[in-house]
C-alpha cells in the first residue's frame, strides 16, 4: 500500500476523499475530494495542514504558530493540539466540494474562514455548556427520557 508521503514524493500532489468529521462544516467524509501539495514554506495561521499523527493521518486547521510546533484544531473540534512542524507532510491548496472546487485563495474561502474563527468562541461556550447538561441529566438518570425527546 503506498502511503500519502510517498504520493507526494513521487507526484507532487495528493488527492483524496475525506475521512472523518473534524474539519465540518467545510469538509464531509466521503463526498468531498481534497488537493494536498507539500509546503513551500512554513505554514501559516489558518492553512490546513496535513499530518501523521502515530499511523494516522489528520487534516485539520492551523491556528498558532509557534517556535518548532503548530496548534491545530479541526473545525468541528474543540480541542487544539500541539504538532511539531516535522510532523505535517502537507498543506491544502484547493479542495472540491459538493462538485464545486474552491482555492484557498478563493474570497469565499478567506471569509468562511474568517467567520468560522470568529465564532468559535461562541461554538465552544454552546459545545461546553451541552455536554454539561448531558453529564447533570445523567447523574439525574433522565438522559434516556431525553434522548428519546430530542429524536421526536
Amino acid at each position: 500500500m503506498t502511503t500519502f508521503e510517498e504520493v507526494l514524493a513521487r507526484d507532487g500532489v495528493l488527492v483524496y476523499r475525506t475521512k472523518g468529521v473534524s474539519m465540518q462544516p467545510m469538509l464531509y467524509q466521503n463526498r468531498d475530494l481534497v488537493i494536498i501539495r507539500v509546503p513551500d514554506s512554513r505554514l501559516k495561521k489558518n492553512d490546513v495542514a496535513l499530518y501523521k499523527c502515530g499511523e494516522k493521518y489528520v487534516l485539520h486547521r492551523v491556528i498558532d504558530v509557534k517556535d518548532g510546533y503548530y496548534l491545530i484544531r479541526g473545525d468541528n473540534t474543540y480541542t487544539h493540539e500541539r504538532v511539531p512542524e516535522s510532523a505535517v507532510i502537507g498543506v491544502l491548496t484547493d479542495f472540491q466540494r459538493k462538485g464545486k472546487r474552491y482555492s484557498v485563495s478563493d474570497a469565499d474561502y478567506q471569509r468562511y474562514v474568517r467567520f468560522w474563527n470568529a465564532v468559535y468562541p461562541v461554538r465552544a461556550l454552546f459545545h461546553r455548556g451541552r455536554n454539561r447538561a448531558v453529564r447533570i441529566a445523567g447523574r439525574l438518570g433522565i438522559l434516556p427520557t431525553l434522548k428519546r425527546l430530542m429524536k421526536k
